[in-house]
């Protein structure tokens, strides 16, 4: 292994310590006005179903889980609606089964808007980080670790 991605690599697990240590954040939680880069986990109880990274926590956390957010911006509801309607095979066309086709369907939209007020009930917890390779290599390092079955990794 090369060691300068090495030495990256085991920067990583005292990160995911302070992410797995981090209290979900209680209802009605105080954000700090500054926008706050770091990776996030959502989780029912001890099941950790999704990690995800960005530049701006509170904004990225009200995306995937505001009422009027769109297929784009809630992205895990999005997953879990998938699976709660058996949708599982994503199509990047703009026919039938696009995202585009689905967030049209009635049926599918109800599953959606359900999917993001789970979300918005479920455990959340992050912890900062702000350079981008560190963000985006510990998001891998906790979907591997945590087993989070809505981490795909999936090309386009």
């Amino acid at each position: 292994m090369h060691p300068r991605f090495s030495a990256v690599v085991q920067e990583l697990h005292p990160t995911f310590l302070r992410l797995m240590e981090a209290s979900p954040m209680p209802s009605g939680h105080r954000w700090a006005s500054e926008a706050i880069r770091g990776v996030y986990l959502f989780s029912e109880g001890e099941k950790h179903l999704y990690v995800g990274r960005t530049n701006h926590v509170r904004r990225r956390h009200g995306l995937h889980c505001r009422a009027s957010a769109q297929h784009n911006q809630a992205v895990f509801a999005f997953k879990l609606a998938r699976h709660a309607t058996g949708n599982l095979k994503a199509s990047y066309s703009t026919g039938a089964g696009s995202r585009k086709a689905l967030a049209a369907d009635p049926d599918f939209k109800r599953a959606f808007d359900e999917a993001k007020i789970r979300v918005k009930a479920m455990d959340f917890r992050w912890v900062e980080e702000a350079d981008p390779l560190r963000q985006c290599l510990l998001e891998v390092y906790a979907a591997v670790a945590l087993e989070t079955p809505y981490n795909d990794f999936d090309n386009h």
